[in-house]
């Protein structure tokens, strides 16, 4: 089963990196108007990169040498499957509607629109609501409580730090209409939070 579960979760990373690569190519075309990153910001992609992708690889190859393993029963796959086809889905909507606008950092590009259609009439932050259910597939599928729970610990992070910093940017950027669409609007789930 240990094996089963960590080749699930190794085709939904090819399955984001497919859809990622051509945003990133399209991304580095783009003349960026203002840039707000920082050594916190960079840092904490590199975090979730190392939780999101090394943790578990290294896990599968011993590096933790049983440390933390927990057992992995068929309700832990099924439901890391779950998350991982609503992770997979959230993620390339949250792409096809940013189009253009798109960043991997704290940047407004020039030309920037402001998305309020597609998932994000619903949601502000779909982007990271599918990195945190990225993290929760990891955690389902990943029998290491370490490794398991490093992507999640990473994106959570990441969140903390970024979501007040992107919205005064945007708040900068777009003035009353990003207000507007604020109030009218949830950060993460719909209705919810």
């Amino acid at each position: 089963m240990t094996r089963l579960t960590f080749v699930l979760w190794a085709l939904m990373l090819a399955s984001w990196c497919a859809m990622r690569y051509p945003a990133m190519r399209r991304a580095r075309r783009q003349k960026t108007a203002i840039d707000k990153r920082t050594a916190l910001d960079m840092s904490l992609l590199g975090f979730c990169v190392l939780g999101l992708v090394v943790m578990p690889i290294a896990w599968r190859l011993g590096a933790l040498q049983g440390i933390a393993d927990r057992d992995q029963g068929l309700l832990l796959l099924i439901a890391g499957l779950l998350a991982g086809v609503a992770f997979l889905w959230l993620f390339r909507r949250s792409h096809k509607d940013l189009g253009k606008n798109w960043s991997v950092t704290l940047e407004v590009r020039e030309g920037h629109q402001l998305v309020t259609q597609g998932v994000y009439a619903h949601v502000r932050h779909p982007m990271y609501a599918s990195f945190l259910l990225w993290g929760v597939t990891q955690a389902l599928l990943i029998p290491n409580w370490i490794a398991g729970l490093a992507g999640l610990v990473a994106v959570i992070a990441l969140y903390a730090s970024r979501q007040s910093k992107e919205e005064a940017m945007m708040r900068q950027t777009f003035g009353a209409e990003y207000d507007a669409y604020c109030a009218r609007t949830s950060r993460l789930v719909p209705g919810i939070f």
